[in-house]
């Protein structure tokens, strides 16, 4: 599993080196040319071919999605496009703001499908509309059926599953796999994977994100209430700080692992609190949708194959976290 993730990262990084050639040759006046940042209502220089919407399923106040908008941002700002961020934890306010992007008639729309039906009514209008459209995050096996040219992200089952085996391997044989956002299939599957690879005694718990002190309280009492549980995998960087606290509150042993990452996350990995973290690289998943649309609105160039790019799994652990939290201070990891 390293091993493939390693090989993946050589390629993105071979792949990201696209930008630099891009904004070079971006502008006709032969200066260079100013990218415009990505910004809640659609500012910057105002001076970009191309204006892109993303439009993910972010709660207000979740940091993994910051980590997304400064990819989309960096991106924008290479490649002298226009890139617009909006998010929302609520599918019918997402489905919303893909409507009003349809209506402002942009030239790409980058979108999460955590929730694909609430989203298939807008993605068909801006198909018919002719915009092209990549799916990032969630909702890779329904992203070709919604019209996307390609998905950007992991495939969470495998992630799952090598979340698992990782956890089996350090001796957990009890599970709770701790959802954060009801009828997230991500998450589903990631719980799917993890039971696989555990191969040992795995029960979901439904906590809420948006009560990320309720959800400790919710994990405590569920260690509490069965002391067998020798293992907690969040997946969610603030549930996952929540979980180290929960087990020190029930007084418990259980070992912790979580996806994605936050500073608290890292600094918990590296003293020990937390075993691992399941890295998707997020920043990935905000940078590369707008090269690829990019690309596509110039070249009708397209990548994946049919198949999804990937951007992990990846394994932040005790030995590389110390290089990993360098990059988490700067916005990117």
């Amino acid at each position: 599993m390293l091993t493939t993730t390693h090989t993946r990262k050589r390629a993105l990084l071979a792949f990201l080196a696209l930008p630099l050639v891009l904004a070079a040759c971006s502008d006709g006046d032969g200066d260079g040319g100013g990218g415009s940042g990505a910004t809640e209502e659609g500012g910057g220089s105002g001076g970009a071919d191309f204006t892109f919407a993303v439009v993910t399923h972010a709660s207000a106040g979740d940091a993994f999605w910051d980590v997304v908008k400064n990819g989309a941002d960096a991106a924008a700002e290479d490649l002298g496009v226009e890139v617009t961020y909006q998010g929302s934890g609520e599918p019918d306010e997402q489905a919303q703001f893909i409507d009003a992007a349809v209506s402002d008639e942009v030239d790409g729309i980058v979108v999460s499908l955590a929730n694909p039906d609430a989203m298939r009514e807008p993605l068909a209008a801006a198909a018919d509309a002719g915009i092209p459209i990549i799916t990032i995050n969630s909702g890779e096996n329904e992203s070709a059926s919604l019209g996307a040219i390609t998905h950007v992200g992991q495939t969470e089952t495998v992630a799952g599953q090598g979340a698992g085996e990782q956890l089996a391997e350090a001796g957990v044989t009890n599970l709770i796999c701790v959802i954060h956002e009801p009828g997230n299939i991500g998450l589903e599957q990631r719980c799917e994977g993890a039971t696989e690879g555990l191969g040992g005694s795995v029960e979901n718990l439904q906590v809420d994100i948006n009560d990320v002190a309720g959800a400790q309280n919710t994990i405590q009492s569920s260690l509490q209430a069965d002391p067998s549980i020798d293992g907690v995998l969040a997946l969610n960087p603030a549930i996952g700080v929540a979980a180290v606290d929960a087990v020190a509150g029930a007084g418990s042993e259980a070992q912790i692992a979580t996806f994605d990452l936050s500073g608290d996350v890292v600094s918990a990995i590296e003293d020990g609190s937390i075993l691992f973290a399941v890295d998707q690289q997020q920043y990935l998943q905000g940078y590369i949708p707008i090269v690829l649309l990019k690309l596509y609105q110039e070249n009708n160039n397209t990548m994946g194959g049919g198949l999804p790019v990937l951007t992990g799994p990846g394994f932040v652990t005790q030995e590389n976290a110390a290089t990993v939290a360098e990059l988490a201070e700067a916005g990117t990891r």
